[in-house]
């Protein structure tokens, strides 16, 4: 590929980022300013922090967004690389931008509060994962983890995020000085968690079934005829007996999971079987592959 070629394309990349930083701010921001913070939900992470404070002191969330950001991004700068923190710090300009945006134009909901959490888990759920999808972060406890980490690498990312939420979650309950606003937020938590987790993997998730039997042939003939699924046989020998044995390896719909346990357990009643969760499954009868350029 040529310099004028590769140029090209890093231009339409970068203008694919910025877009769709916009798009995912402007949706994760009406979550934020028209459901959680009219209603006193603080669904964790910076944007959490920025409502209680919101609550208690009257600043702008737009305000408190960005400068809750400043520190995490000047250490990330230092520790994380300046790539990841000037993609970073892109995001968090534009999220400050159109929280602000909502702040001063878009009408708020006040009503019910089971709806106000869901709709903004929904909305906040398909903000972030637009901006996930494209290699991005919003900052606030991404980064946060992240810089945490070098300190305690044996700690997942995912469980120091969640120990953020819960302190924000356990904040808000003694700033609203009720037990009910931390349990709405973790309904909206809970939402664009599972939001997030559809845009990012995609909705053909599965199980992948791994069964160890003798009768691996009647097996894979039944699960071809009766589910229309294919099979891998892998060769394996026993640790304990030293016997051959095979081992089948079949990624099937949630949907048909029972079917496919019964069917197994007809056929041999003394079937070894592991079910393993499958975020995305790619290829034939799924989701079908990509060309990548």
């Amino acid at each position: 590929m040529s310099r004028v070629d590769n140029t090209a394309v890093k231009s339409r990349s970068l203008f694919g980022d910025v877009v769709t930083d916009i798009v995912g701010c402007f949706v994760f921001s009406v979550g934020v300013q028209c459901f959680s913070a009219p209603n006193n939900i603080a669904p964790g992470g910076v944007s959490g922090i920025a409502i209680l404070i919101n609550y208690m002191f009257g600043l702008p969330i737009s305000f408190l967004s960005l400068a809750l950001n400043i520190p995490l991004l000047v250490m990330a700068w230092f520790f994380l690389g300046h790539v990841f923190t000037l993609r970073t710090l892109k995001t968090v300009i534009i999220l400050t931008a159109t929280l602000w945006i909502c702040e001063q134009f878009l009408p708020v909901f006040r009503g019910e509060m089971i709806l106000a959490a869901l709709c903004s888990g929904v909305l906040e759920g398909i903000g972030l994962g637009l901006v996930f999808a494209r290699g991005s972060t919003t900052g606030g406890t991404d980064v946060a983890s992240r810089l945490i980490q070098i300190k305690l690498p044996n700690v997942s990312v995912g469980r120091l995020m969640l120990m953020v939420d819960g302190l924000v979650l356990l904040s808000s309950a003694i700033v609203y000085g009720h037990i009910e606003n931390p349990l709405y937020g973790l309904i909206a938590i809970f939402t664009s968690t599972r939001i997030i987790d559809s845009i990012l993997y995609g909705l053909d998730t599965g199980k992948v079934m791994m069964v160890v039997t003798k009768a691996h042939a009647d097996i894979s003939r039944a699960i071809n005829e009766e589910l229309g699924r294919g099979c891998t046989i892998l060769p394996a020998k026993g640790s304990y007996t030293g016997e051959d044995r095979s081992v089948l390896f079949c990624a099937v719909r949630k949907t048909q999971f029972h079917a496919i346990k019964q069917l197994i357990y007809r056929i041999d009643a003394g079937a070894f079987v592991v079910a393993l969760e499958a975020n995305e499954v790619i290829g034939e009868g799924f989701k079908p592959p990509k060309e990548q350029k």
